[in-house]
């Protein structure tokens, strides 16, 4: 028997005496992590079973086949967890990642600016150490579901005479306190899902500090590696009874609702063909050979998704993240160009008069979103570019001057 299918029979065996789907669902998650079975690749120190990462997918198929409960959707367990585990310290390991992996504290990242959004190093938000606390003064924005969060993964300068990719600290923290206001973004295709968060006097504690103070840039590289993968995972829901389920339903709802729109964001390619048959424009040459090429696309797009799993199962991440994450906006601009081309200026149209009660609508004003969100299609250029290819780095003078004086250039 392979290691893989040991793992395979032994948390089958587990569920088969533990999953029961009538425990509230804090309970069955407390249970599934005290096993091991929440996380088994993390340490066994850590609430895991210190497994390869192919044990993921084997618990995750294991788990979907009894239509048991895993742990929570969102970036906690993903990208907070990531880093904390990566970069500690041990205190905030023991701190945050049980109640990430029950669900017991929801999570927002903190990272773009106004000013600092592709260009993340340039941010200002400031942290000033003040005898057992660090108070936080400036603003965040695009921030996914921080008007719910408990908990904010935060990147601040904390050092102004260090150069701009040194003097950044992360840190974990507290939404829920007077000097955090978080304010919803109305987006152009009329949903609500981001926000921006002013801080003014925030306080975290001393030692809520992620790695070292003054060098969280590799910190917050390690969640943006993360975040790409973190994109393409989709949430796989029960579908029985049972109080843990009925619980993980209304869960992932709620995180759901700020999602909504993502299915437009990506260019909604699945109804291209059913888009082309329904305005009987199918065997028009031109839309075909759109359609050939949306679905050259998807079906590459497929592959380096196989070829991603497969890196990651051998432990080895390599830069698949990066262009698959590229490849999407290719995908989303291409859907968009072909369900343009199949039904013209009738896409435009919202509601009820427009093609798919307005989905196409939407995914017009929504596109444009896919090549920003998560690293732009330049940032993932350059990575590709300088990390997998090996090309000179752009030329970045002032690299190695003083954050203070980049901002505020003398005479």
């Amino acid at each position: 028997m392979s290691e893989a299918e040991q793992v395979r029979a032994e948390v089958r065996a587990w569920l088969a005496e533990h999953w029961d789907p009538d425990l509230p669902l804090l309970e069955w998650r407390e249970r599934l992590v005290a096993s091991g079975w929440a996380a088994p690749s993390w340490p066994r120190r850590w609430f895991g079973r210190g497994l390869p990462e192919w044990a993921e997918r084997v618990v995750g198929d294991e788990l979907a086949a009894v239509d048991a409960v895993g742990r929570p959707p969102g970036i906690a367990p993903s990208l907070a967890a990531a880093t904390i585990l990566e970069h500690g310290p041990d205190h905030l390991r023991a701190r945050f990642l049980r109640p990430l992996l029950t669900g017991g504290e929801t999570w927002a990242q903190l990272f773009s600016e106004p000013g600092a959004g592709s260009d993340l190093a340039g941010l200002t938000t400031r942290a000033v150490l003040d005898g057992d606390r660090w108070v936080v003064n400036g603003q965040k924005v695009w921030s996914t579901s921080a008007h719910h969060a408990d908990l904010g993964l935060l990147l601040a300068r904390t050092d102004w005479d260090a150069p701009k990719h040194r003097g950044i600290t992360c840190f974990v923290l507290p939404m829920r306190q007077r000097g955090v206001e978080v304010r919803p973004l109305r987006q152009m295709n009329h949903h609500a899902s981001f926000n921006e968060v002013f801080l003014a006097d925030a306080e975290v504690p001393a030692d809520h500090v992620i790695g070292a103070a003054g060098e969280g840039w590799p910190v917050a590289l390690t969640t943006l590696a993360h975040e790409r993968r973190f994109a393409a995972r989709r949430v796989v829901l029960p579908t029985g009874g049972g109080r843990a389920r009925d619980e993980a339903r209304a869960e992932a709802a709620e995180l759901l609702e700020t999602y909504r729109w993502y299915p437009q964001r990506m260019g909604r390619p699945d109804l291209a063909l059913d888009h082309a048959r329904r305005l009987g424009r199918a065997t028009d040459p031109v839309v075909r050979q759109e359609l050939a090429r949306l679905h050259a696309l998807r079906r590459v797009s497929e592959w380096t998704a196989a070829r991603a799993r497969a890196s990651t199962a051998r432990g080895r991440p390599g830069p698949e993240g990066s262009i698959a994450k590229l490849l999407l906006s290719h995908i989303a601009r291409q859907a968009a160009r072909t369900h343009t081309v199949i039904c013209g200026p009738r896409g435009t149209l919202r509601g009820a008069d427009g093609p798919y009660d307005g989905a196409i609508a939407e995914v017009f004003v929504s596109v444009p979103a896919q090549s920003i969100a998560g690293g732009t299609d330049e940032i993932q250029r350059n990575i590709l570019a300088e990390r997998v290819l090996g090309l000179p780095r752009e030329p970045a003078p002032g690299r190695d001057v003083p954050f203070r004086r980049q901002i505020a250039p003398r005479g």
